[in-house]
Formats: structure tokens, C-alpha cells, sequence
């Protein structure tokens, strides 16, 4: 019977998916049910109203549903693992799928252990600093060195960088290295924003690095925040960046040319490179709340000169003006808005000792 009506009636009803998992009793959005049919031999996808249904797949569904199978594949999901959003790149969604109803991750601790382990080595391509170049580096992660280290040569008994996990941050961009399994790692050093680009051939392996890293900065956390709440420490893992794009700018006199930048918003750090795959920024702008004097404006000062792009955005803050432009007006608008949502949150006692640091740099 096509679109049977008992299917319809135990659709989930804030969203009335459009797909089915016939196999594993669970309903599926449309971006989900191209993840399922690459693991045709776990799920088999079938439309809630446009195809035929069998009776044994309605009792099926029936006797499971989504909520009945997140208890069964969920049970023992760690509060670190990263529970992907639609929004999120395909890897991330992917490989949930699988560790839920493939691997089985959720359900037995001990396959848990590429990733919660406390210490995690291996080899991964890392993007060469002066030459682009990708090339195989060892990686070991220790939460009881407190770091992530990787080492230019094989049998090297120093390591070429030492990045904490106190600064550390992942975040995959696929698009922006190239490949469908980049990541890229930051830390501070100096208190200055660095960049590594790395990706591994394997879909989990990266995965599991990803979740590797979270784990080990939820548990630095749960250390230096002892009475904070699993819900308050969880969203200080990793993060995404809020915003990033090429837009030009000029110097602090405001009389040099502007040139184009590649332009990373972090939190309260406004970040511009040359390249959008450079390790080091050129230069990075505190932006604090509107309370300490921040504030965005669209547009330029009348007597602004030399700017190529013709939507622009002035940033006020207590000690100068930062002027931008960008290409069209959407981007300038996007760019308001992010600037804005951060001016807008009051500024932690924490970002404080940042501010003044970038006020005493050279």
C-alpha cells in the first residue's frame, strides 16, 4: 500500500520526515536518507508516502520508532562525543550514522576507545607551513601531558610543535583545505592565534581524532571548572567559527591603500591572513561589547581613499577605528550581524586579561 496511513500517523510531528529506515525502524530527514543508502547493508530507506510498504515493515516501525532507538543505539553516547547538526559537513553526519547502527559505539563502552582513551598517536597529512605541501606527520595526543604534539620526522625525539589543550580547537573545513576530511587545528602561542590543516585518508580515523580532542579538553575542563555541570562545559569544547571571508582593508592611519584579506572571526578575535591557509595571522582586532565602548557601523568615514570593494563596515573601539570593505552588500551584512551578536554579549572576566593583552601588543 503506498503511504500507508499507520505510517503517516506515527510520523514524528515536528518534523514529518519524508523518509524511512525500513530496516531500522527509525524515520529520516532527506539529507539523512542519502547518508543511509551508502550502508545499504544496515538501513534501507524507503519514502513515507511516494512508495509501497510491506505489512512486517509497518509492525516494524511501529514497534520501534525514533525514540525507542535512541534509547537502544544512544544508551552510552560520551558527553564529549560530537552530535552533529544538519548544517554540519558530511563526515560529521556520516560517521554518527555509522557509529550508531553500523559500529555499534553507543552500546559498548569498550569500542569507545579510539577516542576516549586519554592518549591518542598516529599519522596524519599536515599541510606544509612555507610550501603547501601535504605530508605525513606523527601526531600524539596525551590528556596527561595536557597537549597535542606532532613531530617532523619519524624517529625525531622532540617534537616539531607543542600546542596545549588549554588553547586547542578543531574545527572540520572540507572546503577550505580541499579535502572532504580537513580539519583544522588552532592554538595560541604567545597568546597569538596559530593554524595547522591536516586530513587522513580514513573517514573514522579523522572522526575519531576529532572526538579525541574533545575528550581531552572536556576532561581539562572538568579539572579547572570542577563544580560546572556537563550542559556548561560541553559547548566549550570546540567551537565553529562564526564567520570568515575576504574583505579589504587599510592601516591604522587610514591613508594607506586597502588590500584584500582572508578574514577568521573566533569568538571575540577578528583574525586576517594573506591566505586563507596561512598558519600565522597578519594581524588580529579584540572586539569587545558595546558596555567597553564596541561598537559596528555600516559604511566608511566620508574622507575614506583607496578602497576597491564599495560596502563598508567601521568598527569603533576604545583606542581607534578599524575600517573594511567588502565585495557585495549580503556579505557586509553578514558580517555586521556577527560582529554585531558579539558586541552585544557582555564581555566574561576572563576576556578582560585578553583585551588588555591585545592593548600592550607590540
Amino acid at each position: 500500500m503506498i503511504g500507508h496511513p499507520l505510517i503517516l500517523m506515527l510520523c514524528p510531528k515536528n518534523s514529518q520526515p519524508d523518509w524511512a529506515s525500513v530496516t531500522l525502524g527509525v524515520f529520516v530527514c532527506q539529507g539523512c536518507s542519502l547518508l543511509h543508502r551508502g550502508i545499504p547493508h544496515i538501513s534501507r530507506v524507503k519514502s513515507v508516502q511516494q512508495e509501497s510498504w510491506e505489512a512486517s515493515e509497518v509492525e516494524l516501525m511501529a514497534a520501534m520508532g525514533n525514540e525507542a532507538a535512541k534509547a537502544k543505539y544512544e544508551q552510552k553516547v560520551p558527553a564529549f562525543y560530537y552530535r552533529p547538526k544538519h548544517t554540519d559537513c558530511k563526515l560529521l553526519r556520516e560517521q554518527w550514522i555509522r557509529a550508531r547502527y553500523e559500529r555499534n559505539e553507543f552500546e559498548f563502552i569498550e569500542k569507545q576507545e579510539p577516542y576516549s582513551a586519554g592518549y591518542r598517536e598516529g599519522f596524519l597529512w599536515k599541510r606544509g607551513r612555507d610550501n603547501g605541501q601535504f605530508l605525513s606527520r606523527k601526531f600524539i595526543l596525551s590528556e596527561r601531558e595536557g597537549a597535542l604534539k606532532y613531530f617532523s620526522k619519524q624517529e625525531a625525539r622532540d617534537p616539531k610543535a607543542v600546542m596545549k589543550i588549554e588553547t586547542l580547537n578543531a574545527t572540520f573545513q572540507p572546503a577550505k583545505i580541499g579535502n572532504p576530511y580537513g580539519l583544522q587545528i588552532t592554538y595560541l602561542r604567545d597568546n597569538s592565534t596559530r593554524n595547522i590543516f591536516v586530513y587522513h585518508s580514513d573517514s573514522k580515523e579523522m572522526v575519531d581524532w576529532f572526538n579525541a580532542i574533545r575528550a581531552a579538553r572536556f576532561h581539562y575542563l572538568q579539572v579547572a571548572f570542577p563544580g560546572a555541570s556537563d550542559e556548561e562545559l560541553v559547548p566549550k569544547l570546540t567551537r565553529s567559527f562564526m564567520k570568515e571571508g575576504f574583505m579589504e582593508k587599510t592601516g591604522p592611519k587610514h591613508t594607506e591603500g586597502f588590500k584584500k584579506r582572508w578574514f577568521t572571526m573566533d569568538d571575540r578575535r577578528l583574525m586576517y591572513f594573506k591566505d586563507p591557509l596561512d598558519a600565522y595571522a597578519r594581524g588580529e582586532v579584540f572586539i569587545g561589547s558595546k558596555e567597553n565602548s564596541y561598537t559596528v557601523l555600516p559604511g566608511l568615514p566620508p574622507s575614506t581613499q583607496g578602497y576597491h570593494w564599495n560596502h563598508g563596515i567601521t568598527i569603533v573601539t576604545p583606542d581607534r577605528k578599524f575600517l573594511f570593505a567588502c565585495e557585495t552588500e549580503a556579505e557586509q551584512k553578514d558580517w555586521i550581524t556577527a560582529f554585531q551578536r558579539v558586541i552585544n554579549r557582555p564581555m566574561r572576566p576572563q576576556e578582560y586579561a585578553v583585551e588588555a593583552h591585545f592593548k600592550h601588543k607590540p
